[in-house]
């Protein structure tokens, strides 16, 4: 999502003849976007903007913006704190964004263009489908910095991944709860359908799905479309029941197995994210947690240590020992490096379909890497047999 917000604002900058570049000091503006999903992420963003002090004084006429979540969480404290930040646009506003450059006197010179040449090159275009959340999951601070969920009409999408189909075969669809999506009345499941009718549109995949909205439709739509990835990032959070209750998951450890089985049926590969430590998690949560990750068989999870965010039910709890809970997140993060290298094993002499994102490499369906030593054209789509793997690449 916050690549898909950074991508928006830099066509807009663009359009005011700006280009990318990677040496800062070559720079006129550096555009901050930023996340305040853990304390970390927000930390990070504001040490660096901190530190561009000394580069903005080093020039006249360098501007320095900071958007996104923690902008938004922060609001007038950032400016009050940072003065060297010329425009504060919180994840709220983003929408905004083109009328806010447009009215800084910051920037007062014409339009020249759209975006440069070299911005198509990559094989995967974001799609934004949605804005905001309306799930309040008792530890996250996304509903509060983003909103309410909120779907764009399923017209504009269309017509944005028509355009970007152009030049990426793969459709990524993005949304705070990707699959909640509903336009008065034409749902998740619809889009996928008439997304997958594109006819340049080689590969379909969406981020990032909630469990509680799984339901038969979308299995059947899957089912009857090929260009839907065989993968799913599926936060799963925690494999107990009582946690992912305290959390305000709204499934049960026992509902979400039943949605992986489903899944597995149809041929996907799942991924997830785990959130160790949370304020009431006890050692036979924890070990639930284990056991759910040996079950499901994930092909990679993100894991993750629980931050405390400053607003939410959750940061009101008294915290977990950091010696406890460093201690389960080692057992739990070997657990999934088994758990990878045996959905990687498990594709050897298997057919995978590759879309290619290098001349030598790509991805499967499924989402693993495969490499080869012959050379395809960039976004080729190719049937491979794989021969070999190290449980980290596909060959």
């Amino acid at each position: 999502m916050n690549e898909a917000d950074s991508e928006e604002m830099l066509l807009h900058l663009f359009g005011f003849g700006y280009q990318k570049t990677s040496v800062l000091s070559e720079a006129d503006l550096v555009l901050i976007n930023t996340c305040t999903i853990r304390d970390h992420a927000e930390h990070r963003a504001l040490s660096y903007l901190g530190r561009l002090e000394k580069w903005k004084k080093e020039k006249q006429g360098r501007k320095i913006i900071f958007a996104g979540c923690a902008a938004e969480r922060l609001g007038k404290k950032v400016q009050k704190r940072f003065p060297q930040a010329d425009i504060v646009c919180g994840a709220k506003s983003l929408d905004k964004f083109p009328e806010i450059l447009e009215k800084s006197s910051l920037f007062n010179t014409e339009k020249t263009q759209d975006q440069p040449k070299e911005y198509n090159k990559k094989v995967t275009a974001q799609v934004s489908i949605m804005r905001g959340c309306s799930c309040k999951c008792s530890y996250c601070i996304v509903p509060y910095v983003r909103g309410e969920a909120r779907s764009i009409p399923p017209e504009i999408i269309l017509e944005n991944c028509t355009v970007k189909a152009q030049n990426h075969p793969e459709i990524m669809l993005l949304g705070q709860t990707v699959n909640a999506y509903n336009y008065k009345g034409f749902t998740f499941s619809k889009l996928l359908e008439e997304v997958c009718k594109i006819p340049q549109v080689k590969r379909v995949r969406f981020l990032s799905p909630h469990p509680v909205f799984i339901k038969e439709d979308f299995y059947k739509v899957v089912a009857d479309n090929k260009k839907i990835a065989r993968h799913l990032h599926l936060p799963l959070q925690s494999g107990s029941t009582k946690i992912l209750q305290d959390m305000k998951r709204l499934y049960s450890a026992e509902d979400y197995l039943q949605i992986v089985k489903n899944l597995k049926q149809l041929g996907f590969l799942i991924s997830t994210d785990i959130i160790v430590g949370y304020p009431t998690e006890t050692e036979e949560d924890f070990n639930q947690t284990l056991n759910l990750v040996k079950k499901c068989g994930f092909s990679f999870a993100y894991c993750f240590k629980f931050s405390p965010r400053l607003g939410t039910p959750a940061a009101e709890l008294k915290e977990i020992s950091q010696e406890i809970v460093e201690k389960r997140l080692n057992i739990l993060l070997n657990e999934i490096r088994e758990c990878s290298f045996n959905a990687y094993k498990n594709c050897v002499g298997k057919k995978e379909e590759i879309l290619f994102e290098t001349k030598t490499s790509g991805r499967t369906s499924g989402n693993l890497w495969y490499r080869t030593s012959a050379q395809r054209d960039i976004g080729t789509l190719e049937q491979v047999l794989i021969k070999e793997s190290n449980g980290k690449i596909l060959k």
